[in-house]
Parts: C-alpha cells; structure tokens; sequence
C-alpha cells in the first residue's frame, strides 16, 4: 500500500462540504451581539406594576450606592443584573485620588463609568437618581453625560397595525436627508467655534 492514500474520515468529509457550501465572494456575518434587539429597540421591555414609584420599564438602569467611604456605580439589565461597575475601592481609581468620597471622586468616578459603558456598547441608560442642583450626584450626572452617555433610554418601538394613522420610523433606517441634516448641524457647530 502507497503512503499517498488516506482514509476518509468524517473530519474530512465535514470539512470538504463546508467549503463547498461557503458561498464565494460574500462572506457570511453572525451578530453574536446579545444587546442588539435592544439597541435597535425592538426587545422586550418589562413594565413592571403601575403602582411602583420608579417603576421598571427599562433596559439598562444606573444604580449609584454612596457609602461613608466609597462610592459606587453600576449599570443593571434587568434580566442579567449587574454588567458594568466601578467604584472608588478600586485599587486603579483609589491611588489616583485624594478622597474617595468627596466631589473630585464622584467626578472621576463618572468618567471612568462612562469610558466603560461606551467601550462596552451601552450608550443609554435609566437613571431615577434624584439629584440636588450642584451637588455631587448632580457633577457625577452631568460628567456622565458630557462624556457619552444619555441617561434617558428611548421608547421600544412597536410595529403599526394596518389600521394605524401614524406609523413611526423605524430606527434601524437611515433617510438620506436625515444625514445631510446632521452633516449641515456639525459643520454650523464647528464654524462657531
């Protein structure tokens, strides 16, 4: 027997039906992003019971929880918890301050939440946190927003039924005009500056 002859095996064959099966030319994407129904709003969002003040009608919600030495914030789902987290007891962001709970660190705290949230994809959020004018949780809001991150979610999109007077847009079509419109706002904004 030669040496150039090898056995079929279901590795083999496996892999040759693949390659026949591939269409060529295009290549095939999978969006394995589990948050995507979401960011295209078209996901289940629980609303919860009528008779609750916050309420739960959202899918990312932003939970500061100050303690007398450290602050911390989170990002929660509302299926999977917490997903996104910093807090001043962190090694990383304790060495660079002077106090962990003081305005600086609410300051700083909110920028690396928000450098976080934005790397991770979630660039909206809930927030109920009630905030008095100028004060710490209020500069922690304001850098959160200044920075990226939108502390209001949109509504979920809901398809029309054919007996429906207005129909909305759908959020994942893009009108032409509707690009030209935000090019001419930019370039009015950068030739004020």
């Amino acid at each position: 027997m030669s040496g150039h002859f090898q056995p079929l095996r279901s590795s083999r064959v496996l892999r040759k039906i693949k390659e026949i099966n591939q269409p060529s030319g295009e290549q095939v994407l999978f969006n394995r992003n589990p948050r995507n129904l979401e960011r295209l709003r078209i996901a289940h969002k629980p609303t919860g019971y009528f008779l609750e003040k916050p309420g739960r009608s959202f899918w990312h919600k932003l939970e500061l929880t100050v303690s007398g030495r450290y602050v911390t914030a989170e990002v929660k789902h509302f299926q999977n918890g917490p997903i996104i987290g910093a807090s001043t007891s962190e090694w990383a962001i304790k060495k660079q301050l002077y106090k962990t709970a003081d305005t600086p660190a609410f300051v700083n705290l909110a920028r690396v939440l928000a450098m976080r949230c934005l790397q991770s994809g979630i660039t909206e959020m809930t927030s109920n946190i009630e905030a008095v004018a100028g004060g710490k949780v209020d500069k922690f809001l304001k850098t959160l927003e200044e920075n990226g991150v939108k502390l209001q979610e949109p509504e979920r999109y809901v398809a029309p039924l054919p007996w429906d007077a207005t129909r909305q847009e759908k959020p994942w079509e893009v009108q032409e005009d509707h690009l030209e419109q935000k090019q001419q706002q930019k370039k009015q904004v950068s030739t004020k500056k």
